[in-house]
């Protein structure tokens, strides 16, 4: 995106320095990392992520503005999953663009769901060291520094808790390709990940091991995904529903109420034209839509340029449980030795006492969804981490 910076970088590459780049994280999270990483980090201009994240937050204060959208939201949470106590507000929101053919954001996806904060300063850590990248590029946007990024990280996940009692939850962490943000965040925090299958209740209290004692549980940085949980049928000790006395750091709602279902809902200039499909009664050229799944993860059941017959083959029964929406060519405009590639640009906000942008993630491909298994088999693509350049 930065020509000086790009056409320094692809001078100045070679293999060995992305192994360095590899070692460099393996050493930090003791196993090789668990999903490609790109050989490049990605040069952006900070006035186009000022813009990213501007648009980001114009459409998350549009939503909440919105009347008809609330209602419909918190319809929409599946019974079994309605957690009480809801925040007015998630505390965490990823909204991700592409760049169109005149390289101005789309927006491909919003959630109220966490991602990786403690693994992407790392991530670009390790760039810079491995590569020697100029130290007045900044991973972190709107001037923010790392000791602020923490102190605001830290006060979403741990709150006023104390840390023993602030739990990681996920199903089966270990084995989940994301467990070395879940090793970093308890490096940062003290936070323990815990396997949601492994907690106890009495009464309206939940209770974990902690090193062999029972330790309450006050606080939850939740990052359980509920289609993982339904498809794994996984047994617990407590139930969504129930009056617990636990904080949430961030509500189980928001999974569902900011997400795919929000789309269809957003009148945005950076926003593609999105319905529900029960609300579409006939596609003249469904090729130019994205087919998308509601609560699918990780582009699961995403068909991207549908054929007529694949968007009939929805159920009428499922038809609510999925999206049309308005495709974006999104342009190749990082330059690498095996061609131009694409970029997916997440912008990671946390809203405490604002909604505030505080981190990026960065994602190429060069097939039609940025996921790893649209790119298998390729290089210079996969995750990455972006460096802003301040003056652009």
């Amino acid at each position: 995106m930065i020509p000086s910076h790009r056409q320094w970088f692809n001078r100045n590459y070679s293999p060995d320095k992305y192994g360095r780049f590899l070692a460099l994280m393996e050493r930090q999270c003791g196993e090789p990392v668990q999903f490609r990483h790109s050989e490049t980090p990605c040069f952006l201009p900070a006035s186009l992520i000022a813009r990213m994240a501007q648009y980001g937050r114009e459409m998350v204060e549009q939503l909440m503005a919105d009347a008809q959208y609330q209602a419909d939201s918190r319809a929409a949470i599946p019974p079994g999953y309605r957690v009480p106590n809801e925040d007015p507000r998630p505390l965490f929101v990823q909204a991700d663009f592409g760049l169109d053919a005149q390289r101005r954001p789309q927006l491909v996806e919003i959630q109220g769901f966490p991602s990786l904060y403690a693994y992407q300063p790392l991530m670009a850590a390790c760039y810079q060291e491995a590569y020697g990248l100029d130290e007045r590029l900044t991973p972190l946007p709107g001037g923010l520094g790392t000791a602020e990024y923490r102190q605001l990280l830290g006060e979403a996940i741990v709150g006023t808790q104390d840390p023993e009692n602030v739990v990681l939850l996920e199903i089966d962490p270990w084995h989940q390709k994301t467990r070395h943000d879940f090793l970093l965040t308890e490096r940062l925090f003290g936070v323990r990940t815990v396997d949601i299958a492994t907690l106890r209740k009495r009464g309206n209290r939940l209770f974990y091991d902690r090193d062999g004692v029972e330790t309450p549980v006050r606080r939850i940085y939740n990052r359980v995904i509920v289609d993982e949980l339904v498809r794994r049928q996984v047994p617990l000790a407590f139930d969504f529903r129930d009056e617990l006395d636990v904080e949430w750091a961030g509500h189980p709602n928001w999974f569902f109420r900011l997400s795919k279902f929000s789309l269809p809902y957003l009148r945005h200039p950076a926003a593609p034209h999105t319905s529900f499909l029960t609300n579409v009664p006939a596609v003249l050229h469904p090729e130019r839509y994205v087919l998308k799944p509601l609560y699918s993860f990780a582009g699961t059941g995403v068909i991207v340029g549908p054929t007529a017959e694949e968007i009939a083959a929805v159920p009428a029964g499922k038809r609510g449980e999925y999206i049309l929406q308005e495709r974006v060519d999104f342009q190749p405009v990082v330059e690498t030795p095996l061609g131009a590639t694409k970029i997916e640009v997440r912008i990671m906000y946390l809203w405490l006492d604002r909604l505030r942008p505080v981190n990026t993630i960065i994602r190429m491909g060069r097939g039609n969804q940025m996921g790893v298994d649209h790119n298998r088999g390729m290089e210079w693509v996969g995750g990455s981490a972006g460096f802003i350049d301040p003056a652009l």
